[in-house]
């Protein structure tokens, strides 16, 4: 779908409020008077009441007789399919669903929802909701929904109501309105991915803000969100229900070091899209977005009314890893000639309280310094906003300084934030206004800064293409992994399977001591004495299947020549296929303490060598690549290749839930697979999967 598909959704010629009613109280009553105010024919349509807001009413859309484009479906769940079907019966072209009580309770409520989606389809309409609260555009006029808000530059898609709500009234607090506001609700034809299509298009709209509570579409989504990050519409997503561990058992290591939290992250990563944690931190990030520039780099200039805020200003900010650095002699000397001789002019600035006695100085400090090549961006700190306190005369002449500090940002092209004791004074607003983002709080100020010097630095959204599906693996265990891991270009040391002793002799014959001799039993048999190493002779191999037979008495074994891992490192990689946004491939140092360290990325799959490359540099322990006290430097670049192989025969192989190699050992001289473990739907298993963690 494209944004022109939704067309009529945001800018219907005619407009229908089914279960319009007089009582206050109900959904009908809201959304038939929010209606009514617009400037298109509107209908109302209620089953028993002839009139209805002193307007006549029809029984039916059908009855009607009018061409609508649009229905609102505001009626209890046990009408909600025959509403339904009277608006297709009437040509209606997109359907609004209020209602709730359906999909969202599953079992037969669910299968009735999708059994009226597909009726929408079959009629070749559109349904919103639904269990939503309705829709406003601003550029438009329309007005179904029960939110008020004043029209502004954000586009707000939220799946639940009551947290657009409140999303709305935080944006409000930093004076931002909406372009649009979409509630979501089940999504059970119109999802995300659309709506977020449909605002790229969307001339009023500049940041897309986004609450949800899952996806129907994640790939879709993410596809979505990079363009429009790459048209310059950011999108900063809200997400609730992320804290627990994924639920897909303990099985694998990947299986418990991945959570829907850092999956969702991954995505956002992939997409450019900027996730926070709590509606407060939406509000902040999306003024900032919507109002100021990316730092170019990581240098912040402080410029304080006094040496507190200015050195608590610093603190956070060094807390938040940019940097506060001082001024060359050159702009110390320029800076000075601006304030008094006690004042501080190196960075953070404090102007030492010539606020009162000349208060454009701020603006000449500011002018100065933010247009120097020292800084990448400009912090304001203090009671800038307090001054009309002092009179008539100083207020005027400090909404004079706001105004100027807002031509040092538009001329500077660098972000200008300000962080002030009092943030809704006149000159608070005036700053706001002419695109300085302000905080009321220090560390608000400074979690914003970090957050645009991470947009501004990070790389351009790339969501990987799926590739085309291969034939199905349809045995898992470990030696049907070492198989098709081969065929896939993943290095193994030379092995074989091995049932009785005789077996074992023979296929020791052909290989090169030292061996090791795995039991393939169980998970983590290490743990459990299921892999024996360094066996150098042919009577330590037969004295350890021996003691394998009577202690866990496998059905087979596997004999592998032990490679060579001095100076190396064990990492585990692990690709894992979400419900939601498919192929998820993990990285981390591995090995039997891979969920105690827990040193981990994770990208949206497959990834390239260059992506795998930049997984392994950002782990915290990517030190021990470059080498350490003496030690050579590892193969980090056949490490990458081999997790990028990894990751696309997964993602070409939709049966495969799960794949693992922990560990896979980097060397000074390139890299070899230890262990392997697949998982795959419905498949017949041949032999117990294993994994020496």
């Amino acid at each position: 779908m494209t944004a022109r598909d939704l067309g009529t959704l945001f800018d219907p010629r005619s407009i229908a409020i089914v279960g319009a009613s007089d009582q206050p109280e109900k959904y009908g009553n809201w959304l038939a008077r929010r209606a009514l105010t617009g400037h298109r024919p509107t209908y109302l349509v209620n089953r028993v009441r002839p009139r209805v807001l002193g307007r006549p009413t029809a029984a039916s859309l059908v009855e009607l007789g009018e061409q609508v484009d649009l229905a609102v479906v505001a009626v209890p769940a046990g009408s909600f399919e025959e509403a339904v079907d009277d608006a297709l019966g009437a040509g209606v072209g997109v359907i609004v669903g209020i209602t709730s009580g359906l999909g969202e309770l599953g079992g037969e409520h669910l299968r009735r929802q999708r059994a009226v989606v597909e009726r929408v389809r079959v009629a070749g309409a559109r349904l919103l909701g639904p269990n939503c609260l309705g829709l406003l555009d601003h550029s438009t006029g329309l007005h179904v929904c029960a939110l008020d808000v004043p029209a502004g530059p954000v586009a707000l898609l939220s799946q639940s109501g009551t947290v657009g709500i409140d999303l709305a009234a935080q944006l409000h607090v930093h004076d931002l309105g909406l372009s649009r506001f979409v509630s979501v609700g089940n999504q059970a034809d119109i999802g995300i991915a659309e709506l977020v299509d449909a605002c790229i298009e969307h001339d009023d709209t500049t940041v897309i803000a986004l609450y949800s509570e899952g996806f129907t579409d994640g790939r879709g989504f993410a596809r979505a969100a990079a363009r429009a990050n790459r048209a310059g519409k950011p999108v900063v997503l809200l997400t609730a229900g992320s804290g627990e561990a994924a639920a897909r058992g303990a099985a694998s290591h990947t299986g418990t070091l991945v959570s829907p939290r850092s999956v969702v992250q991954a995505v956002c990563d992939a997409a450019g899209v900027e996730l926070v944690r709590t509606p407060t931190e939406m509000a902040d990030l999306v003024q900032a977005l919507v109002r100021t520039a990316l730092p170019p780099g990581r240098r912040v200039a402080i410029l304080a009314d006094g040496g507190g805020h200015g050195s608590l200003a610093a603190d956070a900010l060094d807390a938040r890893g940019l940097i506060v650095q001082p001024f060359t002699a050159a702009l110390r000397t320029r800076v000075s000639a601006e304030l008094p001789a006690h004042a501080g002019t190196s960075n953070p600035i404090d102007i030492a309280g010539a606020g009162e006695r000349d208060i454009d100085c701020f603006r000449r400090v500011a002018e100065m310094v933010a247009h120097s090549s020292e800084v990448d961006a400009f912090l304001l700190t203090g009671c800038l906003g307090g001054y009309q306190d002092y009179g008539a005369e100083l207020a005027a002449k400090e909404l004079q300084v706001a105004d100027g500090l807002t031509r040092v940002a538009a001329t500077s092209g660098k972000p200008v934030v300000a962080s002030l004791v009092v943030d809704r004074s006149p000159a608070a607003r005036a700053l706001r206004a002419g695109g300085v983002a302000v905080y009321r709080d220090i560390e608000r100020a400074a979690w914003v800064l970090q957050r645009l010097t991470w947009r501004s630095l990070a790389g351009p959204p790339l969501v990987p293409e799926t590739p085309a599906a291969q034939p199905p693996v349809r045995e898992v265990g470990y030696w049907p992994a070492r198989r098709v891991l081969t065929a896939a270009g993943l290095p193994f040391v030379r092995a074989a399977e091995v049932a009785t002793g005789r077996q074992l002799t023979v296929a020791a014959a052909g290989l090169t001591y030292p061996l090791v001799l795995k039991a393939l039993v169980a998970e983590h048999k290490s743990d459990g004495g299921g892999v024996v190493l360094n066996i150098r002779t042919r009577e330590e191999l037969l004295a350890a299947w021996d003691d394998l037979q009577v202690r866990l008495a496998p059905p087979s074994c596997s004999v592998e020549e032990m490679a060579d891992l001095r100076d190396s490192v064990e990492l585990i990689v692990g690709v894992g296929r979400d419900r939601a946004f498919d192929t998820v491939v993990l990285v981390g140092f591995g090995g039997t303490n891979a969920e105690v360290l827990r040193d981990t990325q994770l990208a949206l799959g497959p990834v390239d060598p260059a992506t795998a490359s930049r997984m392994l540099g950002q782990l915290e322990g990517a030190v021990l690549f470059a080498g350490y006290r003496g030690r050579p430097a590892l193969d980090v670049g056949q490490a990458s290749a081999v997790v990028s192989r990894l990751s696309h025969f997964a993602a070409a192989h939709p049966e495969i839930s799960e794949v693992e190699c922990n560990p896979l050992a980097v060397t000074p001289h390139g890299v070899v697979a230890l262990d392997a473990r697949l998982v795959v739907s419905g498949a017949a298993v041949t032999d117990p999967p294993v994994s020496v963690g």
